[in-house]
């Protein structure tokens, strides 16, 4: 029971490392509906919104005291090749702060310095994923990767991220090792930038009309894919996040095409079914506990009435009370210790078993080894003094004469 515990323990904080700390997460939102519906005119009015943009980071970051950090990232579905080898994959824009909000290092090479930044360098730091693709026999630093159309100079190489399968799932996060991360000035300069109005955008804004077959799909408007935000404190966490809900949604001009959520909020809430889950388990073990001790409790009985003769024979030459409820507690208590030492062996087996072929994480620490010992010697010390006591009280001479 405690080693599922402790695995569930560790999942959780391993979520918290990849999500980070007091965080809030904005997302565009590419499709909204809005308004009522009125009329025909009303109908096809569609109001303007520049998107998240860089100056909506810019603006939370100065205007709301709350906030520690701003991290914006832009994602391009791009190819990697290098070597004539070619593989999917996302190329990420960020800020030098990235990294330490998301809890990344680096194993070997350095950080984008201002001097990237400022100038949209051709640089890039890969993850431990691209690494092994792509220079498995060689030290990638000072060598180049083709990212789409550009070739980027590898500055750093990011540790191994190890995340799961329902981490993935359940934090809407994607697997960091795959990814080839470029100052967010090298995207929107030498990629892409969402934000320019061009031709062919103000003629397909014009032909996006409603026709017969209803709403066309409305490209990706936003300049950033993503925004995190750090706040010092997690007393302020909802607060900051309604703040910064009324204050996006004023620079989009009341365009609902955002949305916000705190991981940590979703953490929690795991968190807390899984101390429901604990709190079962450590009924039904408090049941397993009560039946073993009452188990021990009626063999030891047994044994005093099948032994009061020796009781007899103790007690008339010379046994003190003392020495016979001594007796059968020892007793007591090592049939306890021999079931708990055999309940401990069958707990690191099934905990691997569990960890093995289920998806829920097991881990057997000495505490929890030390622990499940002790309460087995404490219910044979507990349930073992009633028999023991009972033993003590016969009397030499009617148990001298029973047969």
């Amino acid at each position: 029971m405690l080693a599922i515990g402790n695995g569930a323990k560790k999942e959780l904080l391993d979520q918290i490392k990849l999500v980070g700390v007091n965080n809030i997460v904005i997302t565009p939102l590419i499709d909204q509906t809005e308004g009522e519906v009125m009329d025909l005119a009303e109908q096809n009015f569609n109001k303007y919104s520049p998107g998240l943009t860089l100056q909506d980071a810019e603006s939370i970051k100065e205007i709301i005291k709350a906030v520690e950090s701003v991290s914006p990232e832009i994602i391009i579905e791009t190819s990697f090749v290098r070597s004539g080898y070619r593989r999917s994959g996302k190329l990420v824009g960020v800020e030098a702060g990235f990294f330490k909000l998301s809890n990344f290092k680096l194993s070997s090479g350095k950080m984008f310095n201002d001097q990237h930044s400022y100038w949209g360098d051709q640089v890039c730091i890969i993850g431990h994923g691209v690494k092994t693709k792509f220079f498995s026999q060689e030290d990638p630093i000072g060598k180049y990767i083709k990212a789409g159309p550009i070739w980027l100079m590898v500055i750093g190489i990011l540790e191994e991220k190890q995340i799961s399968d329902k981490a993935i799932s359940n934090l809407g996060i994607r697997d960091f090792n795959m990814d080839v991360f470029a100052p967010i000035k090298t995207v929107l300069i030498r990629y892409k930038n969402r934000s320019l109005v061009t031709k062919q955008k103000i003629e397909a804004a014009m032909n996006n009309n409603d026709d017969d077959e209803g709403p066309q799909p409305r490209k990706n408007y936003h300049q950033i894919d993503r925004l995190v935000v750090t706040v010092s404190r997690t007393e302020d966490m909802t607060a900051t996040a309604d703040i910064i809900r009324r204050m996006i949604e004023r620079r989009h001009l009341n365009v609902i095409d955002f949305e916000i959520s705190i991981p940590e909020e979703l953490l929690k809430q795991q968190q807390r079914t899984k101390d429901i889950f604990n709190i079962v388990l450590g009924a039904i073990a408090s049941i397993s506990l009560l039946i073993g001790g009452i188990g021990i409790m009626n063999i030891m009985l047994a044994s005093v009435l099948e032994r009061i003769k020796e009781i007899g024979i103790r007690l008339s030459i010379g046994a003190r009370k003392e020495d016979v409820v001594l007796q059968f507690v020892m007793e007591a208590v090592l049939i306890s210790i021999s079931g708990g030492l055999i309940g401990i062996v069958l707990g690191i087996f099934f905990s691997a078993l569990i960890s093995n072929f289920s998806e829920i994480e097991t881990i057997v620490s000495w505490e929890s080894v030390v622990v499940s010992f002790t309460v087995a010697a404490a219910v044979g010390l507990v349930f073992g003094i009633a028999p023991a006591r009972r033993a003590a009280e016969q009397d030499p001479v009617v148990s001298l004469r029973h047969e």
